[in-house]
């Protein structure tokens, strides 16, 4: 990667946006088809200064608000739902190690993830077990002063290309996180191909064989990491997924009007029906709804509210569902072509039923949504 990756000016929604034009709308059908992202778009990405803007100036960001960063993740995610999941799984290490890491980890990986010359990718997920921690299999024993781990990871988002892994295990009392480089003796990567949606995220298995890791991988105090993930890094994972799943909405409306203003039926303009005039309000309704949702989350981080929970769970969830009712909708307003590789709408139908189930499915949504609301009856 280049030497210098950082942009000049924070980025901010325009200034994504016009990233996302240029950059990745024009490209992306092909990138789900080849399933993966080209190194010149993920350089591309450091040079627009989009991988960690959260991370303060010292760390070589930009001390981005949390709002302004689900604006930009609600464009990448317009453009291409594999390229924010990119992101996203960056963001979390990024955060992660910014929250939870000591002085020492910050100044040593802070800078390589702002500019984009190391890039992270989050392992919780195991064959099996999902991202039920309880049924972490993944080990990390106490060799020496360090650690040595192992198991297997699945489900990867960037495992293909990442340089660093926030990896999870079941330590000697509790769960641990640890920062793995890529090239440390016993990490292998075999990729995951074929998949449903978001085909370019370049998914992988990740396997630790007798991986061994000096005292300063751990992320955080022993014991910590399981509180961690519940209340801190997934949170932000499942606001990433949320404006992504904006970004998908708009990106439905955006075709439907764009293909209806042409496409004729009788001698009709399709938008002049008016059962097509419904589904595109409804589009525009839900996105604008969507988005108010996810701005109530980033406010709430930003004021460090411990109320962002909740609201982030709501905002994925609706967000989610609305993303997969309306991406359906759109292949519907398209007809046969929209059963094609040759309009982004089906892309977005198997793009969209990825985000009811990463992050928290809907299922596990409701049900947490529900408890909450019991919770508050409750005298």
């Amino acid at each position: 990667m280049p030497e210098v990756l950082t942009a000049v000016r924070a980025p901010g929604r325009e200034a994504a946006r016009a990233f996302v034009d240029e950059r990745i709308v024009p490209f992306a059908d092909a990138w789900d088809k080849a399933g993966r992202i080209p190194e010149d778009v993920l350089d591309g990405i450091a040079e627009a200064g989009l991988w960690a803007p959260f991370l303060p100036p010292e760390l070589g960001g930009f001390g981005l608000d949390m709002v302004t960063l689900g604006e930009i993740h609600e464009e990448v995610g317009r453009g291409c739902s594999s390229v924010r999941s990119l992101l996203t799984v960056h963001t979390m290490l990024s955060w992660a190690l910014l929250r939870f890491g000591t002085e020492a980890q910050r100044h040593r990986w802070g800078p390589e993830l702002a500019s984009g010359r190391v890039l992270g990718a989050f392992c919780l997920s195991e064959p099996g077990a999902g991202s039920d921690t309880a049924a972490i299999t993944t080990t990390a024993t106490p060799d020496g002063d360090g650690w040595r781990l192992d198991g297997l990871k699945k489900w990867t988002t960037n495992g293909q290309r990442a340089d660093l892994f926030l990896v999870f295990a079941k330590g000697p009392a509790s769960t641990i996180a640890l920062l793995v480089p890529r090239d440390a003796p016993g990490v292998t990567v075999t990729p995951i191909d074929d998949i449903l949606g978001t085909r370019s995220s370049m998914l992988a298995e990740i396997g630790f064989d007798g991986v061994r890791l000096g005292p300063d991988a751990l992320l955080g105090p022993s014991g910590f990491a399981s509180g961690m993930v519940l209340t801190g890094t997934l949170d932000l994972g499942r606001y990433s997924v949320a404006a992504g799943s904006v970004g998908i909405i708009q990106a439905c409306a955006d075709a439907c009007a764009d293909y209806t203003s042409k496409r004729t039926v009788g001698g009709t303009l399709l938008k002049d029906l008016p059962l097509i005039q419904a589904k595109l309000s409804d589009m525009v309704t839900d996105v604008r709804a969507a988005r108010l949702l996810l701005a109530e989350a980033g406010r709430l981080k930003d004021r460090g509210d411990s109320a962002t929970i909740m609201a982030t769970w709501v905002a994925k969830y609706f967000a989610s569902v609305a993303a997969a009712r309306h991406a359906s909708e759109a292949v519907q307003v398209h007809g046969a072509n929209g059963c094609s590789g040759d309009y982004p709408v089906a892309r977005f139908y198997r793009d969209s039923k990825v985000m009811e189930i990463i992050e928290g499915s809907t299922e596990i949504q409701r049900m947490t949504i529900a408890a909450e609301a019991y919770r508050k009856q409750v005298p």
